[in-house]
Parts: structure tokens; C-alpha cells; sequence
């Protein structure tokens, strides 16, 4: 196993805030992590911090071995991102996006995706007038179309039913299986607990607790360990 993503003591300050306080973890190539924490726990600064877009202040950040704040095209072509607000082109089809981005990725996967992800009965519509759901589902094909060998994915099925959510479940399995390291942030402890190789579990910039769903929960509900873990209350 390779450590596709590595954090040590990684530290994140917006003013007088403090968004991530020394957070070390990591993550291996063909396993799916998911990241959870309550909101304002740090979990997007840091992914954010992973894919580039962030410089930490301290600590470090390692993607495939590389800076991610640094990293050249090469290394940003193996990296797979989903953000948490999709950050798609609006004015242009599902089905053109994901084509363009499958030819400059040299891959042939567009249709594939395209079909898997039921994407094919608004493949024509511009991505701003795409439900919520649709727009999920397009946002994670556009991850996943260049053949990453990470994929950092913000909520992939936030907003899908059932069906949809199962069949994006059995995708990522799938990837992890081909050797992708698959980082899922998360608030689904059902999705954690189906997926998850490794959870982490951020709280307040800090890791508390690093595992298997089985390690962290000691044998019980993820859901219990995790509302110890962050001393939070489940909502009525």
C-alpha cells in the first residue's frame, strides 16, 4: 500500500481563527478514507489545503508524494477533485464538459461515466438549469473522468436518492479497487461505514480519532463513538 495523501501537523489560521491545529493523518492508494467532523471542524481547510488551493502556515502537505501547493501539471493531472459547490462551468452541457475534460486527460471515459452515473437523460442541458442531485453526479464524473490516482470527493451523494446513492457507492468501490486513493469528506455515517477503509475524525482543527469504522467505534455504531469523540448532540 502507498500513502497516497500524508498531513503532519498541519496548521491553518484565518485571523484570530484557527481552522486546523496541528492535524496529522494520512491516506493509502487503493482505499477509500472519509473525513468527518461537525461543521467548523477543519475538514474543508485541510482538503483544501491537499488540493492546492490553500497554502498551510505550518506543517506539511504531501499528494503522491508531491507539495500540492507547489505541484506542477503533471502532478495536478493524477489528482481528482470534487468541490463541496461543484465549481462546474455553467453555461456548458454535462455531456460537453466531460468530453472535453476526458480529451485532455487522454482517456475514454466520458460516455462510460456519462452512462454509469444516469447522467445520459440531461447529457444536453446546461449545467445552471441541473437539479441539485444532477449537478452531483456530473460534478463527480468530472473527478473521476481523467483517471486520477487520488480523488478528493466533498459529499459526492449529498442530494441523491437512494438508487443514485448506492450506484455511486459501488463506483468508488470500484476505483479503490483499480488502485485510487479515494478521500471522501463526509456527514453520512451509513456512507462511512459502507465505504471507509480509514475514517478520520476532525474536531475543532484536530484529529481525534484516526482508524477503522471497527477501531474507532470499538465494535458499535460509528454514529456513538463519534458524538462521544466531538462531544456533540444528535439532532431531534
Amino acid at each position: 500500500m502507498t500513502r497516497a495523501v500524508v498531513v503532519e501537523d498541519l496548521r491553518r489560521v484565518f485571523g484570530d481563527v484557527i481552522a486546523v491545529d496541528g492535524a496529522t493523518w494520512g491516506a493509502d492508494t487503493g482505499q477509500i478514507t472519509c473525513v468527518l467532523g461537525p461543521n467548523g471542524a477543519g475538514k474543508t481547510t485541510t482538503i483544501e489545503c491537499l488540493e492546492g488551493l490553500l497554502r498551510p502556515d505550518s506543517g506539511t502537505c504531501r499528494v503522491l508524494g508531491a507539495n500540492p501547493w507547489r505541484a506542477d501539471a503533471a502532478h495536478r493531472a493524477r489528482v481528482g477533485v470534487m468541490l463541496q459547490d461543484g465549481g462546474l462551468p455553467q453555461s456548458v452541457s454535462a455531456r460537453r464538459l466531460l468530453t472535453h475534460l476526458a480529451r485532455l486527460h487522454v482517456t475514454n471515459r466520458a460516455a462510460e461515466l456519462i452512462e454509469r452515473l444516469d447522467i445520459t437523460p440531461f447529457a444536453s442541458t446546461p449545467i445552471r438549469r441541473l437539479s441539485g442531485g444532477q449537478r452531483q453526479r456530473v460534478a463527480l464524473a468530472a473527478a473521476l473522468v481523467g483517471g486520477p490516482r487520488v480523488a478528493f470527493l466533498d459529499e459526492p451523494t449529498a442530494g441523491l436518492d437512494p438508487h443514485a446513492r448506492l450506484e455511486v457507492w459501488d463506483l468508488l468501490g470500484e476505483e479503490a479497487d483499480a488502485g485510487v486513493g479515494l478521500v471522501v469528506t463526509t456527514h453520512s455515517f451509513e456512507e462511512a461505514e459502507r465505504l471507509a477503509a480509514r475514517v478520520v475524525i476532525l474536531d475543532r482543527g484536530r484529529v481525534v480519532a484516526d482508524g477503522t469504522p471497527e477501531q474507532i467505534s470499538g465494535g458499535g455504531r460509528l454514529e456513538d463513538a463519534y458524538f462521544s469523540l466531538t462531544g456533540g448532540t444528535r439532532d431531534r
